[in-house]
């Protein structure tokens, strides 16, 4: 599978209209796949797209997600983040499951569905970073990456922290909608030193 280096949007052209889960097919507007610079070193994982995303087709441009995008900004990643089509600079976005249920989070048949999109996309890519946001995209990653065992994976423990994992380190992240302002300024503060910026640099930025 080759990526459309001209697209920023599902790159890998992965199948936009997928049948594997019947029961979102028809209530679902998009299948969400990834989004963003097929280079990157840095991947960002989230849960399901909300209703935004679903209507975009984007990930995390919806209301309750683009908070994410100001975090990105603020660390170059991110051009314009409340744009319709955020140009992206060495960070691609996906999530665990592709496609959005208004009135439940996706099941576990639904993410082991999902499963070959994301683990396509990572190979593909081959970031040095994986940052998931929440935790079910910190255990989905850990699982698969690293060797803890799911009483180490708290993603509100393990926030604003560096875990090594096999072939990459990991980031995790609680959703920026549900970070304090401390907690939002760690993350900056763990995220520049990485990637090795100088955070007063970045506290200007606008937030949310």
């Amino acid at each position: 599978m080759d990526a459309n280096q001209e697209s920023i949007s599902n790159p890998f052209g992965m199948d936009e209209d997928c049948q594997n889960c019947p029961e979102l097919c028809d209530i679902r507007a998009n299948v969400v796949h990834g989004y963003g610079d097929v280079g990157a070193e840095f991947v960002v994982l989230g849960d399901s797209p909300s209703a935004g995303a679903d209507e975009s087709g984007i990930p995390f441009t919806g209301e309750t997600e683009r908070e994410l995008l100001d975090v990105l900004h603020a660390v170059d990643m991110v051009e314009d983040p409340d744009a319709a089509e955020p140009e992206m600079n060495n960070a691609f976005l996906t999530y665990v499951t592709r496609c959005r249920h208004p009135d439940r989070p996706a099941t576990e048949e639904e993410v082991v569905n999902c499963e070959p999109y994301l683990n396509s996309e990572i190979r593909m890519i081959n970031p040095e970073i994986l940052l998931p946001v929440g935790q079910r995209p910190l255990e989905e990653l850990a699982f698969e990456y690293t060797t803890l065992s799911e009483d180490e994976l708290d993603v509100a423990e393990r926030h604003a922290t560096t875990i090594r994992g096999r072939g990459f380190e990991i980031l995790p992240m609680i959703p920026p909608a549900e970070q304090t302002d401390d907690e939002r300024e760690a993350f900056l503060e763990h995220f520049s030193d990485v990637l090795g910026q100088d955070y007063r640099q970045t506290k200007g930025r606008r937030g949310r």
